[in-house]
């Protein structure tokens, strides 16, 4: 994980990619966002990609695709998996099934999105900050 990559935002809903943005934005968080409305886009961008991004929001219902299904994809790829990206799903479906499906694909946090942009700026801080302090296999030991 390289703390200044880029993070990767799954979200098909463009009206919540700029909210998502807004709150990047508004807590100076200095990586890079690239977003991506469906799975095969962001699996190809993955595999081409020669940085280490620093952390994966994906939303749990996309078109085509769930997130656990991309996580599935990640996990069985031999080179995303060595890349060791956080992973983590903020959707606005949070019931059981969906949370218990994320973490048998070995998701690194579940996180239901909040109605407001005060709520929704606190847990993308701390979400961000945790894995900025985490130590992490492709992490930066400085």
């Amino acid at each position: 994980m390289s703390r200044s990559g880029p993070i990767l935002v799954i979200e098909d809903d463009t009206d919540d990619q700029e909210l998502l943005e807004q709150a990047f934005r508004e807590l100076e968080v200095p990586n890079p966002r690239v977003y991506f409305t469906n799975c095969p886009d962001a699996i190809a961008y993955l595999l081409k990609m020669e940085s280490q991004p620093f952390l994966i929001f994906s939303d749990m219902n996309l078109p085509g695709m769930n997130g656990a299904e991309l996580k599935r994809m990640i996990n069985g790829n031999e080179t995303l998996k060595r890349k060791a990206i956080p992973f983590v799903f903020f959707t606005t479906t949070a019931d059981r099934d969906a949370v218990n499906e994320a973490y048998k694909e070995m998701s690194q946090g579940f996180f239901e999105k909040p109605h407001d942009m005060t709520r929704i700026k606190k847990l993308i801080g701390m979400i961000v900050q945790y894995w900025k302090a985490c130590k992490h296999p492709n992490s930066e030991w400085v």
